[in-house]
């Protein structure tokens, strides 16, 4: 049963315009887009795309109905996302910082982003965890095992190039789509079509 929501969190790796596009593609499908930022995760917006309010207008920039998007408090434990009975389709947190993941690993909840990430794990919903950070750690790497075992899809920032991006904008839509894909959001954005297509595409 779909029931046409999702969460974005967004946490203090560099990678505030994969989060952005996420967001704007999710509500872009229609679907309610539950926001919530972390105190460093609202510094990454600001400081990577000019996002001054963590207002649904900033968000979206024009892309996407802001009407489809509410943001709520990372300090206020008590939003609706907080909460196992809030039903909705699955959550990702783009970017997830190493500090988030280690924080889920080891089921601690400091902010709400990371509340709603639990409960999502408990509830047994998509959790996407889209990881940025590079090199990895052993700590990392073990932190990733067992949010793996517990449900959760590890999906790192790693765009790829065999569609032949020409901007950066197409390298986030690339990770963006693949994001929204798990959870369950229609988009328009290119998809590989297999050897042959690509190259007869190429050569029109």
């Amino acid at each position: 049963m779909r029931h046409g929501r999702v969460v974005i969190g967004i946490t203090g790796a560099s990678g505030a315009p994969y989060a952005l596009r996420s967001i704007q593609l999710a509500a872009s499908s229609g679907v309610e887009v539950h926001v919530a930022a972390t105190t460093m995760g609202r510094r990454l917006l600001v400081e990577e795309c000019g996002v001054k309010t963590l207002e649904p207008e900033a968000l979206v920039a024009d892309r996407a109905p802001a009407d489809l998007v509410q943001v709520h408090r990372d300090a206020d434990m008590g939003a609706c996302i907080a909460s196992g009975s809030f039903l909705h389709d699955g959550m990702a947190i783009v970017p997830c910082s190493s500090n988030t993941l280690g924080h889920l690993a080891a089921g601690l909840t400091n902010s709400l982003v990371h509340r709603a990430a639990t409960v999502a794990l408990k509830e047994r919903r998509t959790l996407v965890v889209a990881h940025r950070e590079t090199p990895l750690s052993r700590i990392d790497i073990g932190n990733m095992e067992r949010l793996a075992a517990s449900g959760a899809i590890i999906m790192p920032l790693a765009p790829g190039f065999y569609h032949q991006p020409e901007s950066v904008e197409e390298l986030v839509d690339f990770m963006a789509g693949r994001i929204v894909d798990h959870l369950g959001c229609g988009h328009d954005l290119p998809r590989w079509e297999g050897t042959q297509a690509q190259w007869e595409q190429r050569r029109s």
